[in-house]
């Protein structure tokens, strides 16, 4: 979405009274505005970004379920929680990757699925350029994305690690 804001009137005499016109801020239909200064041309633009601002729905942009792993920043494991966590609240969890972390995704994927907690509901493969400042030219990566999706017995399956756990003494107890 692009916003043009054009000056279509203005005197040297009456620099004052500036004539301008918003096409489309965000959705929005044409707007005209007569503004005596500047500083209200200025206000009732950004009042106009703002109100179009806040109608944008950005779900689809980002998703609450997806976790974009990386092969160096944490453990295997913590992608391994995390995905369960994910499909506890969410009931399936999407799991994306670029390059060298595709590797780890696939580990993660795996491990879900052997344990019996995920099913696969859909896989993409594909590739993306990637800005590289040091070559001075986009590079392609590969990337994957895995949609995983809550077994049958998922809950009891959690719910028994839970326990067990207790059993073992795991959980930490937190007193105040």
């Amino acid at each position: 979405m692009r916003m043009r804001l054009k000056i279509f009137e203005a005197t040297e005499n009456d620099l004052d009274l500036v004539n301008i016109r918003l096409s489309r801020v965000f959705g929005l239909e044409c707007l005209v505005f007569h503004c005596e200064s500047f500083y209200s041309v200025a206000h009732a633009a950004m009042e106009a970004i703002t109100e179009g601002v806040n109608n944008i729905n950005i779900s689809d942009s980002y998703k609450k379920n997806r976790i974009q792993v990386s092969n160096t920043k944490k453990p295997l494991f913590f992608y391994v929680n995390l995905a369960k966590r994910y499909m506890q609240q969410h009931n399936e969890v999407e799991l994306s990757a670029l390059g060298m972390a595709i590797a780890t995704v696939v580990t993660v994927a795996e491990i879900l699925k052997n344990n019996g907690l995920a099913i696969e509901k859909k896989i993409t493969t594909s590739t993306v350029d990637i800005k590289d400042d040091s070559r001075g030219r986009p590079v392609q990566k590969a990337k994957i994305e895995i949609v995983l999706g809550k077994t049958a017995n998922f809950d009891e399956l959690m719910a028994a690690a839970a326990a067990e756990d207790g059993e073992n003494g795991d959980i930490e107890e937190h007193t105040a």
